[in-house]
Parts: structure tokens; C-alpha cells; sequence
């Protein structure tokens, strides 16, 4: 992806998985919040499962995301979720047997770019200035691999799974996996839900305090 150019504020360019709409659905995002020209891109990831989402982590992109393209990519597995920028590792959301987690719901790829005007720069405090339309991302170079879920009533089967599956079907980060997520969480991290207590008065969620 390739964002948005000089003042982008107001804009969101989202790459997500979505179960569709509705109160119990699951989401995995990656959505880029755009900027005052001379400011810095912020990128949003987020997990929802059964409509139970809030778990941001936000980071300062450390090049131009607007200068070329870089590759964005999910990984979404029965273990957990890795997000990765060029390759690099900077967030793990970890499946717990007794915690909701994105599972039994199919999900469909989105690329969208839209007005988030009410909360994108600033939160909000700056809109879309519409003389500098057109606002323009680009995509390319897509890809997936992907189990296809024919059954329904939801839930997974290795048999709905292609050839090569198993690149990320069980992966987990190792140690210099970690690592990196460490890197880009000490340098760049811009929002952590899990350190937000005005937001989570009577305590923050289960998955915050595990390891």
C-alpha cells in the first residue's frame, strides 16, 4: 500500500478481515489515521470477537508510508494473530482458551478509504479538508492464503485448508519475533488500550495482565 499524500487528515485507509455487521461480529484491522502535512501516519490495529473489540494498539510509522509502497500483512491463526510491517513483527494478540478471540466466523477481505472525520486526526479535532481532494491510496501486489470456510454454521476444518497452509496455519512468534515486537512497541507505540486506565475504570481486560 501506498497512503495518502500531504494533508491526509480526516482519512482512514483500512486493509481489515470482517465478519460482516452486527453486534456479535469479528474483525481483525489494520487502518492508517491521516495526518496534518509534516506529521506522522498512525496505524491502528484492533481484534474484535463477538462484537467485543477496544483492544488498540497504535504506532508511529518509523519511514514515509506516502513515499512507496510497503507490504502489510495478517496473519490469523487458531493460536493467535501477528500483524507485520515489511516483514517486521510489531504486534501478537494471543488466543486464551477462556477469552473471546476471532474463531468461528468466516471473514472477508476489505481495502477501503473513508472520511473519519469525527475521530481519525486528533480525535477529530481536525477534519477533512475537501479542497485537497481527491484523496488517493494504492494497492497492489495482493495475496492470500486462506482456509475456505464452506460449512454455514461456522467453525474450521484442515480440509477446507490449500497447499502451503501450513506457513502460518500454527505459526507463533520465536524469540527475535518478540523482539521486534518489543522494538516497535518501545520506539514507536503510540496507544496501548492495555495502559489506558480513563478508559477501563474498573480494571483493565483479562488479556492485559497474561503473558
Amino acid at each position: 500500500m501506498k497512503l495518502v499524500g500531504g494533508n491526509s487528515a480526516g482519512t482512514v485507509t483500512s486493509f481489515y478481515l470482517s465478519s460482516g455487521e452486527g453486534e456479535g461480529h469479528d474483525e481483525i484491522d489494520i487502518e492508517f489515521m491521516g495526518n496534518l502535512s509534516g506529521d506522522p501516519y498512525v496505524m491502528n490495529t484492533n481484534v474484535w470477537a463477538n462484537g467485543d473489540g477496544k483492544k488498540e494498539h497504535q504506532f508511529y510509522l518509523w519511514f514515509d508510508p506516502t513515499a512507496d509502497y510497503h507490504v502489510y500483512k495478517i496473519i490469523w491463526n487458531p493460536k493467535n494473530i501477528i500483524f507485520q510491517v515489511d516483514d517486521v513483527p510489531v504486534r501478537t494478540f494471543k488466543k486464551y482458551d477462556d477469552l473471546a478471540y476471532p474463531q468461528s466466523k468466516p471473514m472477508r477481505l476489505h481495502a477501503t478509504l473513508w472520511d473519519g472525520s469525527y475521530w481519525a486526526t486528533r480525535h477529530g479535532d481536525v477534519k477533512i479538508d475537501w479542497s485537497g481532494a481527491p484523496f488517493v491510496v494504492s494497492y497492489r501486489g495482493y495475496s492470500a492464503n486462506a482456509c475456505v470456510n464452506n460449512n454455514p454454521a461456522g467453525g474450521w476444518s484442515s480440509s477446507w485448508c490449500p497447499e502451503g497452509t501450513a506457513a502460518w496455519i500454527s505459526r507463533e512468534l520465536d524469540g527475535a519475533g518478540l523482539g521486534t515486537v518489543a522494538w516497535a512497541e518501545r520506539n514507536y507505540m503510540s496507544y496501548n488500550y492495555c495502559a489506558d486506565g480513563w478508559r477501563f475504570p474498573q480494571g483493565f481486560p483479562a488479556e492485559c495482565s497474561r503473558n
